[in-house]
């Protein structure tokens, strides 16, 4: 019997772990894969203690230190958790656990343009992550869809391997952090597009051109979608969690949901919602396992 299961292996999820260790409470991380979304940023420049380092550099580093305080993580999805009132059945695709309390840091995912040929060109063209396919664009021109800090750090990142970067969003105006936006607007192999969308992707064996809101055709080699993501409803419903209107699981200033022995932290929480920053989902990660140490002890 573990006295929590934490369910999501992201800077939340990792950072319990570490905390859990700490507090000598038996925890189990289970997750397909670890570090969350921070594995597809190319460059973190909001980390204290690190000046500039490339997202998967950062998430390898909490990981190895979860790993250093002997934390145990399982490599492994999450398939079911029955609430057994006074202790949760945690099925996975390779095993099943027992825990006392759930720890919900499952992030959220990428959302989709929902446009003609995005699927068809999905990994031909079609990305959401520059760290991960921007460098396959050497000398090529891409256009980077999105108007926060994603769009804009993957469009200074783009600049710096493509010959052409658009960038283009749905508002009037940029929403990401000042610094990124002046970054944007002084950089010479970007061209802002505001008010623009792209409309339909057209390729053959890969993508080509990208049919525009505005009517204009533009010959592209990629394009990287980076407007935003959504709460995963995966497990969610099952277990009744409420969440707002937009699917974020509803919290208190503890972490504590409306299911008891049940927490969440990170982006999937409506404390996090408006802010997904690595900080402050890791230190979510750190308030929900005091609250559960606390909430033990009573």
């Amino acid at each position: 019997m573990h006295d929590i299961a934490i369910i999501g292996g992201g800077p939340a999820g990792l950072t319990a772990a570490i905390y859990a260790v700490r507090y000598k409470m038996k925890a189990i991380t289970i997750s397909p894969e670890y570090g969350g979304k921070i594995n597809h940023a190319h460059n973190v420049e909001n980390w204290p203690g690190e000046k500039s380092i490339v997202g998967s550099e950062l998430s390898q580093k909490i990981y190895d230190h979860a790993k250093h305080v002997k934390a145990e993580l399982a490599d492994d999805y999450v398939q079911s958790i029955e609430n057994k009132t006074d202790f949760f059945h945690v099925t996975t695709s390779k095993n099943s656990f027992d825990a006392k309390r759930i720890l919900f840091t499952v992030g959220t995912q990428k959302e989709k343009l929902g446009i003609p040929g995005e699927e068809k060109y999905f990994g031909k063209g079609v990305s959401y992550s520059t760290a991960v396919d921007g460098p396959k664009y050497k000398n090529m021109d891409v256009i980077v869809v999105g108007s926060g800090d994603s769009a804009c750090t993957s469009a200074v990142f783009m600049s710096k391997i493509a010959k052409k970067v658009y960038l283009m969003y749905r508002s009037s105006s940029l929403k990401a952090e000042p610094i990124w936006i002046d970054q944007v607007n002084t950089n010479p192999k970007i061209e802002i597009l505001p008010t623009i969308m792209p409309k339909k992707i057209l390729g053959t064996t890969k993508v080509n051109h990208v049919i525009c809101s505005d009517g204009r055709k533009l010959d592209i080699d990629g394009i990287f979608i980076e407007v935003g993501s959504t709460p995963s409803e995966f497990l969610i419903s099952e277990l009744g969690l409420e969440t707002d209107d937009s699917g974020y699981i509803i919290v208190d200033n503890n972490q504590k949901t409306n299911i008891k022995n049940v927490w969440a932290a990170g982006d999937i929480t409506t404390n996090s919602g408006k802010f997904k920053q690595i900080i402050t989902s890791a230190a979510e990660g750190a308030v929900a396992v005091s609250s559960i140490y606390n909430d033990a002890k009573s």
